[in-house]
Order: C-alpha cells, then sequence, then structure tokens
C-alpha cells in the first residue's frame, strides 16, 4: 500500500460532496506526516503530475479548494461526472482547449502548398545558390 493510499480511501467512502480537513487531520488519515512542500499552494494543486498524493485524491473523484497555507486546512470537493470526463478529454486532445478559434474559407486546403513544383524548384536553386556564394566567402 502506497504511502497516500489511506487517503484516498477515505475520500471514497465520503458521501458528502465536500469534506474540509485541515492538515493534521491529513496526516492522521495517511498515519504519517507531510512533507515540507505541505506549506506551498502548489503542493494541493489539482494537477495530476503534482505528486503522489495528488493522484490518490483526482483518483477518488476529488479536487482540492480553498487551500488555506495559514491555517492548515483545505477542502475537498467531489468532482462531478462531466467535469472529469471533460478534463481527460482535453488531456487527450490538447488542441481541444482552441477548437474553433481557426476558421478557414469554404475550399481552402491548409495542407496544399502555396508554391507550384516550378515554384519550389526555383526556390531551392536560389538557397543553394545562396548557400554556394556564402560557402565561397
Amino acid at each position: 500500500m502506497g504511502k497516500y493510499e489511506p487517503l484516498g480511501q477515505f475520500l471514497k467512502k465520503q458521501k458528502r460532496g465536500q469534506i474540509k480537513l485541515s492538515f493534521a487531520e491529513i496526516e492522521k488519515i495517511i498515519g504519517s506526516k507531510l512533507p515540507k512542500s505541505k506549506a506551498s499552494r502548489a503542493f494541493w494543486s489539482n494537477n495530476p503530475e503534482n505528486n503522489v498524493m495528488t493522484k490518490e485524491w483526482i483518483e477518488a473523484g476529488f479536487e482540492t479548494q480553498d487551500v488555506d497555507i495559514k491555517h492548515h486546512a483545505l477542502v475537498f470537493s467531489k468532482k462531478s461526472v462531466n467535469s472529469k470526463k471533460a478534463s481527460e478529454d482535453k488531456w487527450k486532445n490538447i488542441f481541444g482547449c482552441m477548437k474553433g478559434m481557426i476558421t478557414f474559407a469554404p475550399g481552402f486546403d491548409p495542407t496544399a502548398s502555396p508554391h507550384s513544383e516550378d515554384e519550389w524548384a526555383e526556390i531551392e536553386r536560389e538557397r543553394d545558390a545562396g548557400w554556394d556564394e556564402m560557402m565561397r566567402r
């Protein structure tokens, strides 16, 4: 069993939508002291890549809110199924957040080359000539 697994198990058993806990109560649940980084707001972020404990509360269906570093407390809020799915979908397709931001005129092909083969050949000849000139210096 991982160090923070008891927190995940505790949260999974909760029927309430919000659970306010002090850092001391969390330490009691996990059976050990929290790291010194608990004094950092970033430690309590809901980024699943943040730390091992974050994964526990996220997998239990919760997210942190109202983190009060000064008073050593925070609120775990149950995530709705829709917000959890939306969050997962966003990370499956990173460009999903840009959906609808770019539009193209009907008939425009953004994958089409702006130059014909002859134009590309001329561009390459000019590039090679410039390269040869530069190399002669």
